[in-house]
């Protein structure tokens, strides 16, 4: 078989052979070698040619997706600006009081009460805000209202503004707190205001009580203090301390006044080295170089800020090595830091201080800022007398873990200022306090809700006869009370998230927690996150934006200048 089929192929060749003459043959066979020389002669072509030119770069059609992209996220963000914006001013319907609710009276309208409204289920209470000011204060920027860097509305919060958008209707009345009955539960208040109506004086009932009226200045009984000097506590401080301020330069540029006058009178003394002082102190100096070098260059080098503290130090709060710094850079400032120095009058055109050599100095100054020291109201001293055995201490209320006041009984919760605890009395731990509490009164929500639920059960089982039944009520009245059992309510903690304070020419410390440890900051970069942190804290977009806005206008056009 193999040798048939090897002749058929020798065969079939010898056909082909004999099917083209030799010259086809040799044609055949040169055009064949041509084919494959030019092949391989563009093979080896092939490996010399360059390879093709990247594309060049088209700066035209990146520029067209850049300006794409970054229209759309104008208008998103525009949009999203105007919705958010539109949704604050137009808040829902809400639910109506609700008489089987028990009522919660809050007074105060400061740090610890904003945030425990900020934070309460008012769908669960009745609530109701009893406040002199129907308005948050940012406290932190007020030294920034004092010399005109930020304008008064960017830091005050509507409390109705909160309110208002709360599940359930929140009562808010502008008056004083004159009296609290804490055996009957009751509060009684007035309308302080220039206009009043037919009724400017009642009293409403309470279940709970939740005192936060804050703290007044500390004067410590020094003559002159509280009829001489400018606060730094609310408001209407930072605007006399302004409006005063501006009038001292004015009365050096007055015609006619000598050089001792002039010097006098251009002599700020600021008293208290906490964080308020330190930040009084670096926004004058930024007054002094960014706006009165320009529009007052012949009493401009002639200003004098003068920071007076009792203790060794100033910020004692902060670390060492931050002290160090703050004092540094108030050095090259020029603004004098007397420690060990205590002030004992303030007079009309000097102020009288006891130097750290017990000596007395007589110190003409054209006005003194008291930045320290804080005692508590009348509203909270007269409560402290009625349970004179329990409240012993004169700082201020004394509360327990859970900042139920010692000897109320459980009705009567104290936070903020007003209260005397191991805590430093900052607005950080009276923010806390106020979440706090507004977790306790949902925990006590709850457990209130089961041991209703708890006493229907065992209402109920009392009529079943049925076994099964009788042991499916049983069943759940045994749940219940491990439920009740859990429900516990957590002692305050207070978690320190760090200090901040302005230290002027656009420069701030931080001292911030980390680890076990805490990390120390300071310059123009811890500026920017100090500025950061305070419009996150902000508690609105509206606050955030006339804040932001005011910063951008003042650096442009710088402060104003002129005063009522």
């Amino acid at each position: 078989m193999q040798f048939t089929r090897g002749s058929a192929v020798v065969s079939r060749s010898l056909a082909t052979r004999s099917r083209f003459p030799a010259a086809a043959r040799k044609h055949l066979f040169n055009r064949s070698l041509s084919t494959t020389s030019i092949l391989r002669e563009e093979h080896n072509a092939g490996q010399d040619v360059p390879p093709p030119k990247p594309k060049r770069f088209n700066f035209k059609t990146f520029a067209k997706v850049l300006g794409g992209a970054t229209l759309v996220s104008i208008a998103g963000s525009l949009g999203m600006f105007v919705y958010v914006t539109q949704k604050d001013r137009h808040p829902g319907t809400q639910l109506p009081y609700d008489p089987e609710k028990k009522t919660i009276v809050i007074l105060g309208s400061g740090w610890g009460a904003t945030s425990l409204l900020k934070t309460l289920d008012t769908s669960e209470y009745n609530v109701v805000i009893i406040s002199p000011k129907n308005y948050f204060l940012f406290t932190p920027l007020l030294p920034s209202v004092a010399v005109g860097t930020l304008s008064a509305k960017a830091i005050l919060q509507p409390t109705r503004y909160l309110a208002r958008h709360k599940a359930r209707a929140v009562t808010v009345i502008e008056a004083e707190a004159k009296e609290i009955d804490p055996f009957n539960k009751t509060v009684t208040f007035e309308d302080d205001t220039e206009i009043k109506g037919e009724v400017s004086h009642t009293t409403i009932p309470y279940d709970y009580l939740v005192h936060a009226v804050g703290a007044e200045v500390q004067t410590f009984g020094i003559p002159g203090v509280q009829e001489k000097a400018c606060f730094m506590k609310e408001l209407n401080d930072a605007e006399i301390m302004q409006r005063r301020f501006k009038d001292c330069i004015e009365s050096a540029a007055f015609p006619g006044q000598d050089d001792a006058e002039i010097d006098r009178l251009l002599h700020i003394v600021i008293v208290g080295g906490g964080p308020t002082g330190i930040e009084v102190s670096g926004e004058i100096h930024d007054f002094l170089e960014d706006d009165l070098k320009a529009w007052y260059p012949e009493l401009a080098g002639r200003i004098r800020i003068s920071l007076v503290e009792a203790l060794p130090s100033v910020l004692p709060m902060f670390s060492k090595q931050l002290i160090e710094y703050t004092e540094s850079t108030f050095k090259e400032s020029k603004i004098d830091i007397l420690t060990k120095t205590m002030v004992k009058e303030v007079k009309d055109r000097s102020v009288v201080l006891q130097m750290p050599d017990k000596s007395i100095q007589d110190v003409p100054c054209g006005m003194v800022v008291w930045a320290g020291g804080n005692k508590g109201r009348k509203i909270t001293q007269d409560l402290m007398a009625k349970y004179p055995s329990a409240q012993t201490n004169r700082r201020g209320l004394v509360v327990d873990d859970h900042l139920r006041l010692a000897g109320a009984n459980g009705s009567i919760f104290a936070i903020g200022d007003c209260t005397s605890t191991s805590y430093a009395p900052t607005a950080q731990v009276a923010s806390q306090q106020g979440a706090y509490l507004a977790r306790v009164f949902a925990q006590m929500t709850k457990k209130e809700t089961l041991t209703a639920k708890l006493t229907q059960l065992e209402q109920a089982s009392v009529t079943v006869t049925d076994p099964e039944e009788k042991a499916k009520f049983n069943s759940d009245i045994e749940t219940t009370k491990k439920l009740i059992s859990n429900v516990k309510v957590r002692p305050f903690n207070y978690s320190h998230q760090g200090s901040l304070a302005y230290i002027g020419s656009d420069k701030a410390i931080a001292d911030l927690p980390f680890a076990n440890g805490n990390i120390a900051s300071a310059g123009v970069a811890t500026f920017l996150f100090w500025r950061s942190a305070y419009l996150s804290t902000l508690f609105s977009l509206r606050n955030r934006t006339l804040v932001a806005n005011d910063w951008i206008i003042t650096k442009i056009f710088g402060r104003d200048l002129s005063r009522d």
